[in-house]
């Protein structure tokens, strides 16, 4: 059984029906709708897709490549900054596709689809769930003004950041404090816009970020501090928004700020969660309701693709679903949780800090980086952290960082 319905459930109760294996899953909501989720993923998140056969759907569905990643802001002359873009198809030639972007409500649509196409069952607008783990756990429900209850052999609880799965069960998660604000918006009509062109930088006190899905829509993201923290709150938020995006630093900028709003505008903490054991007795966590990384790079939908491709493998290899069975997995995800929580701070401190102090610190890390003598854990966000050296993820960098 599988509670929740979204990437990371849809994923896993696809691949487990393909295999063979009866899968209930269990949702709350009714319908997918955008709350301002990641619909970026990853080089390495892209690699996972394929692993589990997931990529031919996504892309047939509309999934959208990107080409090109340019770092502009108010510490690089924008004329530089495109000169030096990153060529996101180069990743090819270490074996992984550009980055792939679509629409989250869309994904967990498609996902859920393919489910039920595999013979999954996916019963919608649970209530008062209740998961008793065990060797033989225990899931109670209401569903349709009916009480029900369901033994299976085990629950996968993918059921998000607040997981009841996870409270109930009594898995402990830890939680880093909250260094920034982060609001996003999905953007349509921004014809003018390159639609193989992502963005990243700093002007003044907000960190952007803009990630095309077609030539006609691109989501957009914006950090800012936690002492601005009203910047985008009330009912005009959305044209607030879209006013921040009329930066001096990105030429053609204003074919975002000129979008029309096609969601919510929602804020949330950037903060890491992680669970050290994201497993008991009958019942294994998967996605965000295992932890979850700082959004500011964007590892979320890649994440659940890794959770949900180890997860399948070992159920597949043995269908002894003991807890010792899934150890590999809470070992692999441990460190691999670690180092990306290492390369999102990093990330945070260079972009989400504002003012002077910030830009020079700025400026002096990207000089030292070109010279050789600063540590580079950007290409972790791309390629996996399990590409890079074990010795670059050293919790040291984060001192320096914060004493430039």
């Amino acid at each position: 059984m599988i509670v929740g319905a979204g990437i990371g459930g849809g994923a896993l109760a696809t691949v487990l029906a393909r295999a063979g294996i009866a899968v209930t899953i269990l949702e709350k909501s009714l319908v997918h709708v955008d709350h301002v989720r990641g619909e970026w993923i990853a080089p390495w998140g892209v690699a996972e897709t394929q692993r589990l056969g997931l990529y031919e759907t996504l892309i047939a569905a509309g999934g959208h490549h990107l080409g090109r990643h340019i770092g502009y802001g108010d510490d690089v002359d924008p004329a530089t900054a495109e000169a030096q873009p990153l060529d996101l198809t180069a990743f090819e030639g270490a074996g992984f596709k550009p980055p792939l972007c679509m629409r989250h409500p869309v994904m967990c649509d498609l996902l859920d689809s393919e489910a039920i196409k595999a013979g999954a069952e996916l019963i919608r607008g649970i209530t008062d769930l209740n998961v008793t783990p065990g060797a033989a756990p225990e899931v109670r429900f209401r569903h349709d003004g009916v009480e029900r209850k369901l033994n299976p052999r085990i629950v996968i609880g993918a059921d998000g950041r607040n997981s009841v799965v996870r409270a109930q069960v009594g898995i402990a998660q830890h939680r880093d404090p909250t260094h920034h604000l982060m609001a996003g918006m999905l953007v349509d009509n921004t014809t003018g816009w390159p639609a193989d062109v992502q963005i990243l930088g700093t002007e003044d006190r907000v960190n952007f970020l803009a990630f095309p899905q077609s030539a006609e829509r691109v989501r957009l993201y914006i950090c800012y501090s936690t002492d601005d923290k009203r910047r985008f709150a009330g009912a005009d938020n959305q044209a607030r928004f879209l006013d921040a995006f009329r930066l001096r630093c990105v030429p053609g900028s204003e074919h975002l700020a000129n979008g029309t709003p096609s969601g919510p505008c929602n804020s949330y903490g950037n903060e890491d969660t992680w669970t050290d054991v994201p497993y008991v007795p009958g019942v294994v966590l998967i996605g965000d309701a295992a932890g979850h990384n700082d959004p500011i790079i964007g590892q979320g939908l890649s994440i659940s693709y890794r959770d949900v491709r180890i997860v399948r493998d070992l159920m597949i290899e043995s269908r002894n679903w003991t807890p010792d069975l899934f150890r590999p997995y809470a070992e692999e995800r441990r460190e691999r949780m670690r180092r990306l929580r290492l390369t999102g701070s990093t990330f945070s401190i260079l972009s989400a800090e504002f003012g002077d102090h910030a830009r020079a610190r700025r400026m002096k890390v990207r000089e030292e980086r070109m010279r050789g003598n600063f540590p580079d854990v950007t290409p972790a966000a791309f390629v996996g952290p399990e590409v890079m050296p074990a010795e670059l993820f050293d919790e040291s960098i984060l001192d320096k960082l914060r004493a430039m």
